[in-house]
């Protein structure tokens, strides 16, 4: 451009949509501090990761991948019956505990398939069984979920705003769902995958009977193993492609 119009002015900004990158671009675009915390892997392994707050102090950028990234898990022991999304509730806990209250959560990237049931665990929630047993973690446990406890979850939960950057319109489950066309990149077999879709199908019937909510058949609530409606279900999440949320923040 500069080669054709010398005295054009070109203002150049990092684009992601949602996934791997995210925080890198708006925080690029948006200026901002990055914090490094320590948190869960989709194995439930001690790693250190990063999420930024922007330079309003209430608004936090976490990217899904730093946490519950598929990387971060090796080839031989990917399985999204196990995997789970436990580590991006403890980045959004720790920014809750530094004061931020808007959230902006990329979910492209992920090495999981629980519904977020991992992420809310990590705010206080607990998942029961039918004999009241407590959940432990993953894609397994959707099957068994039966019953909610919030006597533990955050309160500051009340009062935060969460908008989710999303790249794709899946369902959660059927065959447009997280399992039959993400799981697999994941380390799912075909067992595995019919496992987890009729797993998040008891899961999305029985949320409804308990919360009078229904997100599984919206655009995107299977992004990221369902992590797009369980957000919507537990945090009133709103669901925006995340390009444009990038664009947005970007101006």
């Amino acid at each position: 451009i500069e080669a054709v119009d010398p005295l054009a002015e070109v203002v150049s900004c990092f684009i992601a949509d949602g996934g791997e990158g995210m925080l890198e671009a708006i925080m690029q675009n948006s200026g901002g501090t990055r914090v490094k915390c320590t948190v869960h892997d989709p194995l439930m392994n001690l790693i250190e990761a990063e999420y930024g707050i922007l330079d309003d102090g209430l608004s936090a950028v976490i990217e899904m991948a730093q946490a519950a990234g598929l990387p971060l898990v090796p080839l031989e022991k990917r399985n999204p019956l196990y995997t789970t999304t436990y580590g991006v509730g403890e980045l959004m806990k720790d920014a809750i505990g530094r004061g931020c209250r808007k959230f902006i959560v990329g979910i492209g990237g992920s090495a999981t398939n629980d519904a977020g049931l991992g992420m809310m665990q990590a705010l206080g929630y607990r998942f029961l069984d039918k004999e009241g047993n407590e959940l432990g973690q993953g894609g397994i446990i959707l099957e068994a979920f039966h019953e909610i406890d919030t006597s533990n979850v955050l309160p500051e939960l009340q009062a935060c705003e969460v908008v989710v950057a999303c790249d794709v319109d899946n369902v959660m489950y059927g065959p447009n769902g997280s399992a039959h066309i993400y799981a697999a990149q994941k380390g799912a077999d075909a067992s595995m995958i019919a496992r987890l879709d009729e797993g998040m199908e008891l899961f999305a019937t029985r949320l409804h009977t308990l919360l009078g909510v229904d997100v599984a058949s919206g655009a995107g609530s299977g992004a990221a193993g369902g992590m797009g409606g369980g957000m919507q279900a537990f945090l009133g999440a709103t669901l925006q492609a995340g390009i444009e949320i990038l664009l947005d923040e970007a101006h």
